[in-house]
């Protein structure tokens, strides 16, 4: 990279910084943080234990966007003086080290802009994800699997832990059914992008013909709710059914009825959880995914109302096509609703798909 094309980015650089400085009002940021630590100080402050965590909850988000963008600030004004000594005299390594810290520069504040971008109510929160093969018998239940290894390692990459709610196998391979809760902080803003219904087209492993089959396998996404969040449920509109586990879970499988499905008769939403040895445990987490169903229920209408008020045509919901993975007669994944494409389809089920995410939330606010 030449010294000119060096001060360009630097100048792009600059003016990313002055638009995140005046977008984000930093000095209200921090009379917020100064407020909030006065609070942290007050003797009863400890009273009322729920309120307190949410004060400093706030707080250490305030701090952390706060000091990221000033840390990112700081770097950019060591990479001028780098960049300055590079044009005072000619020094390869030094100006090696100005180049690769622009780069790194770049990648951070595109992550610290993503970061902004997870501003809605539930998205700090862990995320339960849903796996369901659509019509297809063992083709899309075998393609639910793949899909179940490329979340759990997207999650494992990201330092997320992943916990099996429910899991109902194939009756030859792969998956009938499956349920996820991914526990880390924004698991359910990045991964709301993934709602939808995911298609897979390939030379069929199960064809002896060889010939290339079309599968589609349908993701929810819901936050996982905390307690202070509360969806009201009558005991009157639920039917609670209790059977034996199926899934891996060890001894106790298959010799208890620990297993439970709850239906939640007004609106047909079902859910159920074989993960804890206690019915009353797996019940107790069965109640939080339908909290957590009825509650995505409520944001989509809000969504399609709001939709319907501006007029647009984009289409809300799960059911609709989001990205094709394809293995043959090529090798391409592409997002049907940002068009962004990636050849490497091995990366991507390997739990690469960050790009998608990312593309998925800038357009989503475009």
């Amino acid at each position: 990279m030449e010294l000119v094309e060096v001060k360009q980015e630097l100048t792009t650089m600059a003016k990313r910084l002055a638009d995140f400085r005046g977008s984000l009002d930093l000095e209200t940021k921090q009379a917020r943080i100064a407020e909030l630590e006065e609070k942290m100080t007050a003797a009863d402050f400890w009273n009322d234990q729920a309120a307190a965590q949410k004060v400093i909850d706030e707080a250490n988000a305030l701090k952390d966007t706060v000091h990221t963008f000033l840390r990112i600030e700081e770097t950019y004004e060591d990479l001028e003086v780098s960049y300055e000594l590079c044009k005072e005299e000619t020094d390869a390594d030094l100006q090696q080290e100005l180049e690769q810290g622009l780069k790194d520069l770049v990648k951070e504040l595109n992550e610290f802009e993503l970061q902004l971008l997870l501003n809605e109510p539930y998205d700090k929160n862990n995320a339960i994800l849903e796996l369901h093969p659509g019509a297809g018998g063992t083709e899309s239940q075998d393609w639910a699997s793949m899909l179940l290894r490329m979340y759990t390692r997207w999650a494992e990459n990201k330092g997320y832990k992943v916990e099996t709610l429910d899991y109902l196998p194939g009756d030859e391979a792969g998956v009938k059914s499956v349920t996820l809760l991914i526990k880390g902080h924004n698991a359910y803003g990045y991964l709301k992008a993934e709602k939808g219904v995911h298609r897979l087209v390939r030379i069929s492993p199960f064809d002896s013909s060889g010939r290339r089959h079309t599968s589609f396998v349908s993701c929810e996404v819901m936050p996982e709710l905390d307690g202070s969040v509360e969806i009201e449920i009558s005991t009157e509109d639920l039917k609670i059914d209790t059977y034996r586990s199926s899934g891996a879970g060890g001894q106790h499988v298959n010799t208890t009825d620990s297993a439970v499905r709850i239906t939640h008769l007004p609106t047909n939403t079902v859910v159920t959880c074989q993960s804890e040895r206690s019915q009353i445990k797996n019940r107790e987490r069965a109640m939080k995914m339908l909290q957590a169903k009825l509650l995505q229920l409520k944001l989509e209408e809000q969504q399609k109302e709001l939709a319907e008020i501006r007029g647009e045509q984009k289409e809300i919901g799960w059911g609709s096509q989001i990205r094709s993975y394809v293995f043959h007669p090529y090798s391409m994944v592409k997002d049907h609703r940002t068009n962004v494409e990636v050849g490497n389809t091995n990366a991507v089920m390997d739990g690469e798909i960050d790009s998608f995410i990312d593309a998925y939330l800038r357009w989503n606010v475009s």
